[in-house]
């Protein structure tokens, strides 16, 4: 429970969290939200359905409890509700609230706000990342690009989706002074006065339409990272560009003015600089009108467009902030793509696998399948109500067969049969993610020749069958180890 001492600091809380706060939900989130209020002597309750873990938080943390239950009859107590981002906007508490003008705001508005209040000293420097797909990587692209020559103390920390949550950054030992912050449309749908330096959104496409109600609403959820200081956008999708017309961009072509392209194989700026003679990331110059030469795009990781996507987006955010060309270019160089984003996981029998088990959308998927000429597909999952028939015209016609699994396996199916009704494909209505899994690789035994590639890009989510995206990209490499022995592993028997 708070203190008379607790209740005289509170002059540094925000106008919104000087009051009673309930907290909604005693899981991870939940807990790290209410660790960062009451550490800056916040009057929190905690609220949640299970008694025994609600009152064991409450208790390890010294705030009060509530079943949740009671919180929605008497959520009128309280001046804001503060969520985590799985609690859906049609939750009866958030229903009550509104009905009695009770703001509900989210975890990244709640470190927000008591940053901007200097309850952590000077405020940070803000990065707002968001997308359908990219986020991660373009996130851990940026934050390598501005963390500065010393690794043990980085300028910069990648937070939020990625590493260390948003509230636990701002008391992060020892300090970094810019959070490059990959947020989910989730978060962003509660948060109200977020306004970071800067704010990019890379690309959008049906997701979370089962969340949000709507394409409308999450892509509105998306903009508000536009309301930074320097807005970014993608200047080759047209809903984004439409979001901020006047705003700076990047794009996978060459760059015109107030653009960050391509050009003769290299990233070139011509956004952050006035394109007089200037100085390029190997030290010489270029003529005027032409802009900066940051890094080539051969060697990027991943591989392919969608990387070179990222890398340009991390570059647009780097350079708003200032960093130089070489220290983007050394970043670049080094970065590697984090596990499950396009990796190729294995090769046997004349066979390559990669795992994109992060492509849990069509957008996501498209992207990863986007330059490979023929495969074998494996998707299925939760489409989480995206539509899929753009993303299989595009898709289908590249692959030699397709196998499916996850509850929306059958509108896969169905897809395929109406764009290449002649595509070998096989669905396995297993739902033991280990069987399910083998089914699909018998599959492919009986039809994988040497020289194909086997591509998990599943177009959906996972957590119909698997704890997450990682471990059905782990199952998948354990049994295209299984069933496709290496070379190595075959001359050693």
């Amino acid at each position: 429970m708070t203190t008379e001492d607790d209740k005289d600091k509170r002059g540094s809380l925000p106008e919104q969290l000087t009051g009673p706060l309930l907290v909604a939900g005693a899981g991870v989130s939940g807990e790290g939200i209410a660790r960062l209020l009451v550490a800056c002597a916040a009057d929190v309750t905690v609220a949640d359905a299970n008694t025994v873990t609600g009152q064991a938080l409450a208790s390890k943390l010294g705030c009060a409890f509530i079943p949740l239950d009671e919180a929605v009859a008497q959520v009128d107590r309280y001046a804001t509700v503060v969520t985590s981002p799985g609690w859906r906007p049609n939750s009866e508490l958030f229903v009550q609230a509104a009905a009695h003008g009770v703001p509900v705001i989210g975890d990244v508005e709640v470190a927000w706000q008591l940053d901007q209040a200097r309850c952590f000293g000077e405020p940070h420097t803000w990065v707002a990342i968001t997308g359908t797909n990219g986020k991660t990587t373009t996130t851990g692209m940026a934050a390598a690009m501005l963390a500065g020559p010393d690794r043990e103390h980085p300028l910069a920390l990648a937070v939020g989706n990625i590493g260390v949550a948003v509230g636990e950054a701002l008391y992060h030992e020892p300090r970094v002074d810019t959070l490059v912050a990959e947020l989910s449309s989730f978060q962003l749908h509660y948060s109200s006065t977020l306004r970071p330096r800067v704010g990019i959104v890379l690309n959008l496409a049906d997701d979370h339409l089962d969340w949000h109600g709507s394409f409308e609403a999450y892509a509105a959820a998306k903009a508000k990272v536009l309301h930074a200081e320097t807005p970014l956008v993608n200047a080759d999708d047209p809903v984004v560009r439409n979001l901020a017309p006047e705003a700076i961009s990047f794009t996978l072509g060459e760059p015109a003015p107030g653009q960050i392209g391509v050009r003769d194989g290299y990233i070139v700026d011509r956004a952050f600089v006035d394109d007089n003679v200037g100085e390029q990331s190997d030290g010489k110059s270029q003529a005027e009108g032409e802009g900066l030469v940051i890094a080539p795009v051969e060697g990027i990781s991943p591989p392919g467009v969608a990387g070179i996507a990222d890398a340009l987006a991390a570059t647009a955010v780097a350079r708003a902030l200032g960093a130089p060309a070489h220290d983007i270019a050394a970043a670049l160089a080094s970065f590697s793509v984090a596990s499950h984003r396009g990796a190729i996981t294995h090769r046997g029998g004349g066979v390559t696998f990669v795992d994109n088990s992060k492509a849990t959308n069509p957008h996501a998927a498209a992207m990863a399948l986007k330059g490979v000429a023929r495969y074998i597909w494996i998707g299925g999952g939760q489409l989480k109500g995206a539509h899929i028939d753009t993303f299989l015209r595009a898709n289908a016609p590249h692959m030699t067969a397709a196998a499916l699994l996850g509850v929306d396996r059958e509108k896969l199916r169905e897809g395929l049969a109406n764009v290449v009704p002649e595509l070998p494909v096989f669905v396995t209505g297993k739902t033991d993610k280990h069987r399910a899994m083998r089914e699909i690789f018998e599959f492919v035994a009986s039809v994988a020749q040497p020289g194909d590639t086997v591509m998990l890009a599943p177009a959906a989510a996972s957590l119909d069958m698997y704890k997450g995206m990682a471990e059905r990209g782990d199952i998948f490499t354990a049994c295209a180890k299984e069933f496709f022995p290496s070379e190595e592993s075959e001359s050693a028997h």
